[in-house]
Order: structure tokens, then C-alpha cells, then sequence
């Protein structure tokens, strides 16, 4: 029964999904370390509480995001069989998840450092609340992107104790890349969001116009990157990642097309896995093999 309900939580917040957010965090962190001169004495402690905080955050606004739209999720025909409409898991139980996530995620942040706890209510309250937008304001993509685009940020925090402006173009840079996938994917929910009266870009400009919309965010993330490789002065292999990222988002685009939405999973969950692992690679190259770094 354990076992039973173990794996229908970790396929309602989409665990396997942790692989979007999790190598930027990582990445904002060992920029960290860099500009620090060096791995600390306590990093992989430091690196192990980064990736609770992570699982915390990210498990917790999952399930809440289950609990405030089960009803929703529960008329639209591409979402009434997830966990909470079909049955398969409670709301009691989804609630209970969710203090428990808040709970590692406060935990987490408490061994990391002072101003990480301080914060912690802040962007707990940032992830939460994305949950909600989408009945309010068609920028949802973008509190989506932002609610992950913190995480570098976060991590660049956990390491050095305080917030170096620099590393916020990673935040910008992870926004606009979740905001523009995000709308590729709503565009699934184009006739429901219209008939619910639901806010979306889809909604407000329709698909064709959304996906145009989501090919600027994603230039704009190109933008933020090769800036980010300016402002901590990167080297050639950051550089190649930036083109890696691009060259897979140009891909990713050229999978959708307004008249079929037929392979936006492809693009949504497999090509933005590869974009986050690669930006990962090439980039934690760089920094440990670039003789300036360490």
C-alpha cells in the first residue's frame, strides 16, 4: 500500500520533472563557489541542502497546484484523469504532502544560512501562489517562470549568504524560458480556457500569435544567458552551451506548428530536459575547467 501510494505521489508532482529547474539551481550555485575562489569546505553539504530545498519547494507547489485546480482539472477532458479528479489520491493526503514538502523545504533552508530561512516564507509564497494566476491574469506563464527562475538565485544565496545582482540574469533567463515553454503547452488548452473564461496567452491571441509570443521569450532567454557569460566573464564552453540551448529550442519550435499540437509533449518534456541537462554540462565544464575558475 506504501509502495502503491509512493509511486501514484511522485507521478502526481511529476517528480522525473525535477530535471527542468534543478541543473539551473545547481548551475547559480557553483557560480557561487567560483566567484567565492573556490569549493567551500562544506559544499557538498551546502549542495545537498540546495537540492532538498529544491524537492521541497517544487514537491510542495506541485501538489497544491493538484489541490487548487482539481476541480478545473476535473472538466477539462485532458486533465480529469490526474490523481485528485480520478480519485487515485486524496484531498486529505494531497494536503498533508504538501505541509510535509513546506516543511523539508524550511528545514533545508534553516541548515543553509540565515538569510535563506528569512527568505524561505517569501519564495514559498511565490511558488504557492502561481496556482492561482491563471484565473486572474493571461502573465501566468511568467509568475510560472519566475516561481522557478529564483532557484539559481536561491542557490547563489545558500552559498555565499547574500545576493549578487549578476546572477539574476540566470533568474531572467530561466523565466523566460519556463514563461515561453509554458505557453507552447497551454496552447493544448486553447477551447477549454476560452469556454472556462480561464487566462491564458493562447486565450488572448490565439496560437498562432502564442507561439510567436513563446519564441521571443525563448530569445529573450538566449539574451540573458550570453549576458550572464558576460557579466561573470565565462569562457568558450559557457558559450557553447548558450548554443546548444539554442540550437534545441530552435528544434523544439519547429516540432509545434498552430495547426498541430500533436508532438508538444516532445517538445515540452523531452527537448526541455535535454536544454536544462545540456545548459548543466557545459556549463559546470566551464567552470571547473576554465583556469581562471578554481
Amino acid at each position: 500500500m506504501f509502495i502503491k501510494r509512493l509511486r501514484l505521489t511522485l507521478e502526481m508532482i511529476r517528480f522525473e520533472h525535477s530535471v527542468f529547474a534543478l541543473p539551473f539551481a545547481l548551475t547559480g550555485a557553483l557560480l557561487a563557489f567560483r566567484e567565492s575562489g573556490g569549493f567551500l569546505a562544506r559544499g557538498w553539504w551546502t549542495l545537498l541542502w540546495i537540492v532538498l530545498a529544491m524537492v521541497g519547494a517544487r514537491s510542495a507547489a506541485m501538489a497544491f497546484n493538484r489541490l487548487v485546480d482539481a476541480e478545473i482539472d476535473a472538466r477539462n477532458p485532458r486533465t480529469k484523469s490526474r490523481h485528485i479528479p480520478a480519485g487515485l489520491l486524496s484531498r486529505g493526503f494531497c494536503r498533508g504532502f504538501t505541509l510535509a514538502s513546506c516543511a523539508l523545504f524550511f528545514a533545508a533552508a534553516w541548515e543553509l544560512n540565515t538569510l535563506c530561512f528569512r527568505l524561505a516564507p517569501l519564495a514559498l509564497a511565490v511558488v504557492l501562489s502561481y496556482s492561482y494566476t491563471k484565473r486572474f491574469t493571461h502573465l501566468s506563464h511568467v509568475v510560472l517562470g519566475f516561481a522557478l527562475g529564483i532557484a539559481p538565485a536561491a542557490a547563489w544565496i545558500a552559498v555565499r549568504g547574500s545576493l549578487d545582482p549578476r546572477i539574476l540574469w540566470l533568474t531572467a533567463a530561466v523565466m523566460f524560458w519556463t514563461a515561453g515553454f509554458d505557453v507552447i503547452y497551454s496552447c493544448q488548452d486553447y477551447e477549454f480556457d476560452c469556454e472556462s473564461e480561464l487566462f491564458s496567452i493562447p486565450r488572448v491571441f490565439g496560437i498562432s500569435r502564442a507561439l510567436l509570443i513563446a519564441r521571443g521569450l525563448h530569445f529573450l532567454m538566449i539574451f540573458s544567458l550570453l549576458m550572464l557569460v558576460y557579466q561573470l566573464h565565462l569562457g568558450a564552453l559557457a558559450l557553447c552551451g548558450v548554443g546548444a540551448v539554442a540550437a534545441l529550442l530552435i528544434y523544439e519550435h519547429g516540432l509545434v506548428k498552430a495547426d498541430d499540437l500533436s508532438r508538444v509533449n516532445a517538445a515540452f518534456f523531452t527537448m526541455n530536459g535535454w536544454v536544462s541537462v545540456l545548459f548543466f554540462v557545459f556549463w559546470a565544464a566551464d567552470i571547473f575547467l576554465h583556469p581562471q575558475h578554481f
